[in-house]
């Protein structure tokens, strides 16, 4: 039987903007195609329109959708099971401490360098770009990671902020083929490199079991339990990332928070309100270096593989704005969630580093209330705070 994309006459153009549709609507659990067809283009169907009306139809309905607030109370929620992964030994050239790969001249950047030893991350969050990068099964580890450490050469007289979470995440591989040794040994040796472990985990155990070097950072991706049920599959709770930060802001490792992506979806407002709360009521502004921010980007590459896979997600049920290349949410919709968030945490303001990762210049002023003349301002602020706050900590000790 032909489905109703073939049956038609539909252009090239259409047929692949109709099949994009399709998948849309079996991803966001939406009815099918043939469900929704209405009998009435059946009873003209030797209307010389018709085409073209079944075509504005389809894009109609979706579009409605797409500027429909998301609500996850009835949306069927998948169990994913233990993923099973294979590990391999990869040579990589050079160490791969570079920039962080989505830095761009038209967003605010805060000049990250990335050092990775792990190629593939074991969850499985729906917007992640690192699907469209690596086998998702397959991790990679650089089996020269530790000789490489040792012979990176630093120039003494200047500050380094390094993160480890950006081709996988940090932690939940553990000192798996001594990574963490390599990582906390590099840390002792050189005392100007603020190390940050980005993690969705709670794999905290070997920072209890071993003494942690003051300049390194152990910052949590958090959102709402309804995006980590739904969207951040295979991921550690909220409760239990939260008590993982918890547990070492006790034997003082320095925490941060990630709030990337705020996703808009029926009151979303209240839900992230409640976790900003919360981290207020369990920390002190001491313990927390930083408290970032950002939101859903795509590039067409990561949208085409989420669309191949047809996951039940509603992450790119969102009416799409083209901002600096990519698609992402409009400028007033990101002013409400960043201002929100911002202002959630005013008793923290003079004394906790706060930031947008990746979003428009434009932003920083109504957010925050100052802006950044460049990229280079904004890493030396930032730099300053985080070792201020590494600063009072030794002094402490």
């Amino acid at each position: 039987m032909l489905s109703i994309i073939e049956k038609y006459n539909f252009t090239f153009s259409q047929k692949n903007i109709l099949t994009n549709i399709k998948k849309d609507f079996i991803m966001w659990n939406e009815k099918s195609f043939e469900e929704i067809f209405p009998d009435f283009y059946l009873e003209n169907y030797k209307d010389k329109q018709l085409t073209k009306k079944i075509f504005d139809y389809y894009v109609s309905i979706h579009t409605t959708l797409k500027n429909k607030l998301n609500d996850y109370d009835d949306f069927k929620e998948v169990k994913y099971d233990v993923r099973k992964y294979s590990f391999s030994k990869i040579e990589k050239k050079g160490i791969g401490l570079g920039a962080c790969p989505v830095a761009s001249e038209g967003t605010r950047c805060c000049n990250l360098l990335t050092l990775d030893a792990v190629e593939s991350c074991g969850f499985d969050c729906s917007y992640c770009s690192i699907q469209s990068f690596y086998n998702q099964n397959k991790v990679g580890i650089d089996k020269d990671f530790k000789k490489k450490l040792e012979n990176l050469q630093l120039d003494p007289n200047q500050t380094y902020h390094i993160g480890t979470g950006q081709s996988s995440d940090s932690l939940m591989w553990g000192n798996r083929d001594g990574i963490l040794d390599s990582l906390f040994e590099f840390a002792r040796k050189n005392p100007n490199v603020i190390l940050e472990f980005k993690t969705k985990s709670h794999n905290i155990e070997y920072f209890l079991e071993n003494d942690v070097p003051s300049n390194i950072i152990c910052s949590w991706s958090l959102n709402t339990q309804t995006i980590i049920d739904n969207e951040e599959h295979l991921t550690a709770s909220l409760d239990k990332r939260i008590n993982a930060a918890r547990t070492l802001a006790d034997k003082g490792v320095l925490v941060g928070f990630h709030f990337h992506p705020i996703v808009q979806y029926k009151n979303y407002l209240d839900e992230y309100g409640e976790v900003y709360r919360r981290l207020q009521n369990e920390f002190t502004s001491d313990e927390v270096v930083f408290i970032s921010m950002g939101t859903l980007t795509f590039i067409k590459p990561v949208i085409k593989q989420l669309r191949q896979r047809e996951m039940k997600t509603k992450i790119l049920q969102m009416p799409f704005e083209t901002i600096n290349g990519k698609q992402s949410y409009s400028i007033e919709t990101k002013k409400e969630m960043f201002k929100h968030c911002y202002n959630s945490f005013n008793l923290w303001h003079e004394k906790v580093y706060f930031y947008m990762c990746m979003e428009a210049h434009s932003l920083w002023k109504d957010v925050f209330g100052y802006e950044y003349k460049n990229n280079d301002e904004m890493e030396s602020y930032m730099k300053s705070s985080y070792l201020g706050k590494i600063n009072n900590k030794l002094a402490k000790s």
